[in-house]
């Protein structure tokens, strides 16, 4: 039995039929086979109120904003009852189903209100910029076109087009993006790499809570890099909070175990747990007995045959969690000591404490108004204690103090990483923006905010991505520009948490300094904004859009386009914005949405940033996103994108 059949006593299903609804042949069937739950009485009598009127969208595989739905009804509900017509629900359908701008492209491509299987492969071509191969077109026609006689004929229908022009093969964002395509077998040293700080903190840094959800978020987000705080708990049981603040205590045992459970959810790739280490050598123990009791095989504590004396590659540690934490002596003396007991043994090694550790000092000078305080101290060469079994399971990620770029070339080891301070980093990043780079060719370096950001505040990790930082930690827990930044560049390489740097930050000859053009060949990067759809609706609903150009130095920069008035629902713009981006490799893009409230005055409405090399080309829809990160959909952008690679 045909749909055709099953829908004649249907009349709102007759009429939707009559303008091609956007469906494939089982939705209609299953739809008709409900028609009884759609009150065609109230049909017939113009009695469809908008809570129908959603539901039947919904029914029809239509996406829609609830509050678009009320927007849009009220303006078709021609007696002003809230109840309207078939006729007005056909409207309705159509201001959602069929987009002008979509129409066009198709009518540019179509005669007879049809395309060819070979108009549909000049359009791939011209438009698109798709790999073309033998069945590509005839494979599109297959998976969207809802109409069996136009399949049959290799033709495709308007509704078969929207369906293509809104679907995951014409979203900005690459396929090929999607999964690991990144060389993975190169050392950990040429990768950017997924990087929390304190993260188990989910507010400030100050007051608040210390929450195992950290942990889990941001590992679910593909984070590779965690930060513990330690300390000695009572009961024998170390603890993870913000030292000397009034933040709460969980356990180290949980964090430990919660990382277990969800470290390999969104990436096979290694996960590196930084240790902030204030415990006493008999709790560090308890550490040791800890990670090694409840990671079991998946925690590394020894070396890799193949890598005694260069660090691994990702792919080679592929489901391990590594340590990163003060270590005594080197690779090979713990190889000697491996196989004797080691229980209670403790040594001491004599530097400066790390530069963290000295932080607390400055977050004890914001608390003079709470109940705690902490009596400051010089900065003093002392004896640190550290459990040998502890010790013993750092192996390629041994932390070292920062002492500087000519020191670390003389001094410093394959496997000691350097974390240093926002404030100094920006400074090198700046003045010694080479040697920083060639610092970061040999040795891991994880950035960090600085003290008086109390509120958990973020830098704007681009310009230490620009000098080659692997970990450049940020407080996932707090939503704006830079965790747009930091989300939208590990889109890329399947979202797993490993970047490889490009080359110009890892080949020495090629002499890089992002504060320094040479004579690079620019990309010219063309976007036409044509228009958005079912954007946020505001009191005003006076949208625009910016694109933001995140990069180098000489490459930041952004336009914006006109304001479009009383139109959220489906504002068209048609303006072309061109860039010249002299390092396309380091570029992000970032969309923002928005809405003008004064003149100089604007409300976040959504955004979306990815990698420069991550768009695709062509007629492409942008998905938006919130401030915290949530998916805004339906609200999208439609664009049109062309750059030469």
């Amino acid at each position: 039995m045909t749909w055709e059949i099953l829908a004649q006593d249907c009349p709102v299903w007759c009429a939707l039929i009559r303008e091609g609804a956007v469906l494939c042949e089982q939705s209609r069937i299953e739809l008709v086979q409900r028609k009884h739950e759609m009150c065609k009485e109230d049909f017939r009598a113009g009695k469809i109120s908008v809570e129908k009127t959603a539901k039947l969208l919904e029914k029809l595989n239509i996406r829609c904003d609830g509050n678009h739905v009320k927007c849009v009804f009220k303006e078709n509900d021609t007696h002003r009852n809230g109840k309207i017509t078939i006729e007005e629900f056909r409207r309705i359908y159509r201001n959602f189903a069929y987009r002008e701008e979509v129409v066009e492209i198709f009518n540019t491509y179509s005669s007879n209100r049809k395309m060819s299987e070979q108009n549909l492969i000049k359009f791939l071509k011209q438009e698109q910029y798709v790999q073309m191969s033998d069945t590509i077109a005839s494979e599109i026609i297959q998976k969207y076109e809802p109409i069996k006689e136009a399949k049959k004929q290799h033709q495709m229908t308007i509704e078969g087009f929207i369906r293509y022009m809104n679907s995951d093969d014409c979203l900005l964002f690459k396929k090929d993006c999607t999964h690991v395509y990144h060389d993975m077998t190169r050392p950990l040293n040429d990768y950017f790499i997924s990087t929390s700080h304190n993260t188990y903190l989910i507010s400030g840094q100050l007051i608040g809570p210390s929450d195992l959800w950290g942990y889990a978020s941001a590992l679910v987000k593909g984070c590779r890099c965690l930060e513990i705080d330690c300390w000695d708990g009572s009961q024998n049981e170390p603890v993870v909070y913000h030292g000397h603040t009034l933040t709460s205590k969980i356990l180290f045992k949980t964090v430990i175990q919660v990382i277990n459970k969800y470290a390999f959810m969104a990436s096979d790739y290694p996960v590196v747990l930084s240790l902030e280490n204030h415990c006493s050598p008999q709790q560090q123990e308890i550490m040791a007995n800890n990670l090694q009791s409840i990671l079991g095989n998946t925690l590394l504590s020894d070396i890799l045959e193949k890598f005694p004396d260069v660090l691994p590659s990702p792919e080679a540690l592929k489901f391990k969690i590594l340590v990163k934490n003060k270590k005594i002596g080197t690779i090979k003396e713990t190889i000697e000591r491996l196989g004797r007991d080691k229980h209670g043994q403790i040594l001491e090694c004599e530097e400066e404490e790390e530069e963290e550790e000295d932080e607390i000092e400055d977050y004890s000078k914001e608390l003079i108004s709470l109940p705690i305080i902490k009596e400051s101290k010089e900065k003093e060469i002392r004896k640190i204690k550290i459990a040998l079994e502890l010790s013993d399971l750092v192996i390629y990620t041994k932390a070292e103090k920062f002492k500087g770029f000519h020191h670390a070339q003389l001094y410093q080891k394959f496997n000691e990483n350097n974390s240093i301070g926002e404030l100094l980093a920006r400074k090198l990043s700046k003045q010694k923006a080479r040697e920083f780079i060639s610092h970061t060719n040999n040795f891991i370096t994880r950035i960090y905010p600085k003290a008086s950001r109390t509120d958990s505040s973020n830098y704007i990790p681009q310009e230490f991505w620009n000098v080659g930082c692997q970990m450049v930690a940020l407080n996932f827990q707090t939503p704006g520009l830079p965790m747009d930044l930091q989300n939208g560049k590990f889109l890329d390489n399947g979202g797993c948490g490993y970047l490889l740097k490009p080359e110009i930050l890892r080949n020495p000859k090629l002499n890089f300094s992002p504060n320094e053009l040479k004579e690079y060949n620019p990309t010219i990067l063309s976007i036409r904004l044509i228009s958005g759809f079912q954007l946020p609706p505001t009191n005003r609903n006076d949208p625009l859009v910016l694109i933001e150009i995140y990069g180098i130095p000489d490459d930041q920069t952004k336009q914006q386009t006109h304001v479009v008035r009383k139109n959220a629902f489906s504002p068209r713009w048609n303006e072309t914005f061109t860039f010249t981006i002299h390092a396309p490799e380091m570029a992000l893009v970032r969309f923002v949405a928005e809405n003008q409230v004064t003149i100089g005055s604007n409300e976040f409405l959504g955004q979306y940033t990815l990698p420069l090399l991550c768009m695709d080309k062509g007629y492409r829809t942008i998905p938006l996103f919130s401030k915290t990160g949530d998916n805004l959909d339906p609200a999208s952008l439609f664009v049109y994108v062309w750059y030469h690679e």
